[in-house]
């Protein structure tokens, strides 16, 4: 069997967001965000793009927030055998009602790109990170995205419009996801205090639930 798992980060981040995970005798590879083509690539040509980072047949994938939703249209173009989605949505049903009502009123394409990437305290507390440490690689991740990437994959998240269910999927939110609610999620396993990067902060938890699935 395929010992590999492939991670998807969130929305401009990197695989220091799984570096807490311990998954044992599993070969960890990590897909790495592209710049879009242009503004209006679709998610679905995006995602045919990642597939030169996959190698062999039926990976495992995991996604992260926006990761996790770029999962989802990865597996529409290849066989995948199992996907685990943290803090995500598998479908446009879970993405929050008020969202949607932004993309239609097209608000992220006016918002300057330098306001989108602000840090403040808000921007913490919406992520559900409190230690020192946590802050300072939101930060860095948050300042060093992509413009044109950020820009592009908002549009994206406002306006996904996926309703396909893979049959062998996973997901796992937390209680106190701010970013996602779980009020909107139907979740497979619901971490008590679990913020949006709880793979930070609840890593023993959600390491643990990996290799249930995987097992």
């Amino acid at each position: 069997m395929n010992k590999t798992i492939y991670f998807l980060s969130g929305l401009g981040a990197d695989e220091r967001m799984f570096q807490f995970l311990d998954l044992p005798n599993y070969t960890l590879k990590h897909i790495r965000w592209i710049e879009p083509i242009n503004f209006q690539e679709s998610i679905e040509t995006y995602a045919i793009r990642l597939l030169e980072q996959i190698e062999g047949e039926n990976p495992v994938i995991v996604g992260l927030s926006f990761g996790g939703m770029v999962a989802m249209e990865i597996a529409k173009q290849i066989p995948v055998r199992k996907i685990i989605l943290i803090a995500s949505a598998k479908t446009q049903s879970e993405i929050p009602f008020y969202y949607k009502i932004l993309g239609k009123m097209q608000i992220n394409k006016i918002l300057p790109v330098n306001l989108l990437k602000k840090v403040n305290v808000i921007t913490y507390w919406f992520f559900g990170v409190t230690e020192e440490k946590e802050k300072k690689l939101l930060k860095s991740v948050i300042e060093n995205t992509s413009s044109s990437f950020l820009r592009w994959a908002i549009d994206k998240i406002l306006n996904w419009k996926n309703t396909t269910l893979h049959p062998n999927l996973k997901h796992i939110h937390g209680t106190w996801d701010k970013i996602l609610p779980l009020r909107f999620i139907k979740a497979d396993t619901i971490v008590q205090k679990g913020g949006h990067l709880m793979t930070l902060n609840k890593s023993k938890e959600i390491s643990k639930e990996i290799l249930d699935f995987l097992q």
